[in-house]
């Protein structure tokens, strides 16, 4: 990047990424277990899904696998029909959120202003820090460039993993700036740059442009940034609606927040899914879905407990017979990670999706596979208890089973951590659950 610009604002926002995050992370846990071991990221690798029965979905890949096509998100059976010496390995959140709070903790370092957007992202307000870190600044790399450098550096040089730091005046700008070149890479992208660095790209490229978004622009012949930049924008409000609209004509002439504050919410998710035995029916929904639900459930919830973590946004989803995939999702006022409330919230996630008037079954279609998944992860800091805790009150006609009261809550808390102790000592069958 040409270093010789002289940059003069009063807002600056660095946007730092870790590249590939999830597997250099992994990477680095199988180096430190086994110093002779190869590189994950030197070679085609990916993190996701089930390794021995290799299915599930990709959640992070090598740059040596990105060259074969293979995508965050896809099927881990489709990634391996691309490249079939794949190698995957699964996730390990507990080693993620280790080298997380070691990147964050470089981030405190040279800001009061760090607000953590996902296990692997963060904004950093350096504003107004330029007399603390001039001793950085060089003819080739003023500030803020001499110190992004200096952030980037650290990173790569004490923790061994790399990142990518977008630096512009606004947090939409830094964003889309960290997500150019990768790998250990520094790019500035402020309002005067917009026109030749952004305006380009293709419509889908803009942040908070979504697939379908973009699919529809398209179809009205905004094709780039620059399309939809220059665009009437009360075109794109008639044809998105007022907020479609009006956030790709702003964000697309590079306007954006500045505001960075110092809280957290984690993107990542912990989510299961079963291909079905039999297709779901409307005959058959009553009777097979709860078992289901049941089971992948009592799956979230344990991964969640052996890794400490809680999740605010719980969402269900389906793939029909003909291959389409749906979802419906609830966003919690409380953290949760039990399994009685998991299924409790995903069976009615469920049954909205697939019943009544404008559910999928109404419309003939069948369910071969169902998930249940969390988002919003944290560490527990969002449970909440006041006198109006929907769980303290059995709503008419429902399992009170299924909508404990707190007392009920920390006892079944209990009782789990009595239970994994005794299964840790006694293998996992020391404890079978039972039936009235």
């Amino acid at each position: 990047m040409d270093n010789n610009h002289v940059y003069d604002y009063d807002k600056y926002i660095f946007h730092i990424d870790v590249n590939s995050a999830f597997l250099s992370w992994s990477a680095l846990k199988q180096l430190r277990d086994d110093p002779g071991s190869v590189d994950l990221r030197t070679i085609p690798s990916a993190v996701g899904g089930d390794v021995k029965k290799r299915h599930g979905i990709i959640t992070a890949k090598s740059i040596p696998a990105k060259k074969y096509g293979i995508v965050t998100g896809e099927p881990v059976v489709k990634a391996l029909e691309k490249c079939p010496s794949l190698v995957l390995v699964q996730s390990d959140f507990a080693t993620y959120r280790e080298y997380s709070g070691a990147f964050i903790a470089i981030l405190n370092k040279y800001s009061p202003l760090v607000q953590q957007m996902s296990i692997d992202e963060a904004f950093v307000d350096i504003s107004g820090l330029r007399e603390i870190y001039s001793y950085l600044e060089t003819e080739d790399e003023p500030f803020p460039i001499c110190l992004a450098r200096k952030i980037k550096d650290e990173i790569r040089d004490t923790l061994g993993f790399t990142v990518n730091v977008g630096i512009s005046c606004n947090k939409l700008l830094a964003k889309m700036a960290s997500d150019f070149q990768k790998p250990d890479r520094i790019h500035t992208l402020f309002p005067e740059e917009v026109p030749d660095k952004m305006w380009p790209l293709p419509i889908g490229d803009l942040f908070g442009c979504g697939k379908s978004t973009a699919a529809r622009l398209q179809s009205i012949g905004i094709r780039t940034i620059g399309d939809a930049a220059q665009s009437d924008p009360e075109v794109l409000i008639s044809f998105l609606g007022p907020n479609g609209g009006s956030y790709i004509y702003q964000s697309a002439n590079g306007y954006g927040s500045s505001e960075v504050h110092d809280d957290y919410e984690d993107a990542k998710s912990y989510s299961n899914e079963t291909t079905l035995k039999n297709d779901l029916t409307s005959d058959n929904y009553d009777k097979d879905i709860v078992p289901v639900l049941k089971y992948l459930s009592e799956k979230v919830s344990k991964r969640l407990k052996a890794d400490k973590v809680y999740g605010r946004t719980i969402t269900v989803s389906v793939k029909t017979g003909s291959f389409k995939r749906h979802s419906a999702q609830l966003q919690l006022e409380s953290s949760i990670c039990d399994e009685q409330r998991i299924y409790r919230y995903s069976k009615e996630l469920s049954d909205k999706l697939l019943l009544g008037d404008d559910g999928l079954f109404m419309k003939g279609e069948t369910i071969r596979l169902v998930g249940v998944g969390l988002t919003k992860l944290d560490d527990g800091s969002y449970q909440q208890l006041s006198l109006f805790d929907e769980s303290m009150i059995t709503p008419p006609g429902n399992d009170a089973s299924l909508f404990p009261s707190p007392i009920e809550r920390e006892r079944q808390k209990k009782l789990d951590a009595m239970t994994e102790k005794l299964q840790k000592e006694f293998g996992k069958d020391i404890i079978k659950k039972g039936h009235l």
